[in-house]
């Protein structure tokens, strides 16, 4: 990364928590699309903070939100004005703030440096999964998630603590159809972030199912999963 590390590293916090424009919320993933590096630090922050966003209960709007938008957007000739790089914008009070200045150089000594410095095969865009299935316990919380990129390659990257025995293996498995049964997708040593790889899958799809289980030290031997489920999901297709 560059120099400018620090700043991009507080802005990708502010993305992943929303609070950025739509303007400024573009360049950010100009810069992943470039970054790896942010690109996977954007990714693991979602993770942490996918067990808050499932746990959180929906909360009715309050009475008469509806009306008092429709007024505000009724009156907004009357909404305070202000001036951004030349262009006078309408900027509401609880609107949020106008892109920074300098986002736009930052974004451009980013992109030059990772040209020097990595090459021009780092400024292709990274890879995106086909399907992304949250891998969930009994109890409904979140373990683990699978990224299912249709190239006989996928990521798991853990989500909760998860105890293995050292006598025991995780191993992840999918089921691309009730013809080939479950299939394992790759052993783990832990519950750590891996890339798996496996041969002759058909491309993944919307509602396929996804497991992580603990197996004998080494993996089923048997070929199908035989120990308890530490988390199960379906996949959700990405566009």
């Amino acid at each position: 990364m560059t120099d400018l590390s620090a700043e991009i590293i507080a802005l990708s916090d502010e993305y992943v928590l929303g609070l950025l424009t739509p303007t400024e919320a573009g360049l950010v993933e100009e810069i992943m699309a470039r970054d790896l590096e942010l690109a996977q630090r954007v990714g693991d922050l979602r993770d942490r903070l996918l067990p808050l966003d499932l746990s959180a209960a929906p909360v009715d709007l309050p009475e008469g939100f509806g009306v008092q938008v429709a007024e505000q957007l009724a009156n907004k000739d009357q909404l305070p004005k202000m001036q951004f790089a030349g262009v006078q914008t309408e900027n509401p009070a609880n609107q949020p703030a106008a892109p920074k200045p300098w986002l736009a150089g930052m974004l451009a000594a980013s992109l030059a440096g990772i040209a020097v410095g990595f090459g021009v095969a780092w400024m292709q865009p990274a890879p995106a999964p086909k399907v992304v299935a949250v891998l969930m316990d009994a109890q409904g919380v979140p373990q683990a998630v699978v990224d299912d990129y249709g190239n006989d390659t996928a990521t798991v990257r853990f989500v909760a603590d998860v105890p293995v025995p050292a006598d025991r293996s995780l191993q992840v498995w999918t089921l691309p159809s009730t013809d080939m049964g479950p299939t394992s997708l790759g052993v783990l040593t832990g519950a750590g972030a891996a890339q798996l790889s496996f041969d002759d899958l058909p491309d993944p799809s919307a509602e396929q199912l996804y497991e992580v289980t603990l197996e004998p030290l080494g993996g089923s031997p048997t070929g199908r999963p035989t120990g308890p489920i530490i988390g199960k999901g379906f996949a959700a297709e990405q566009t």
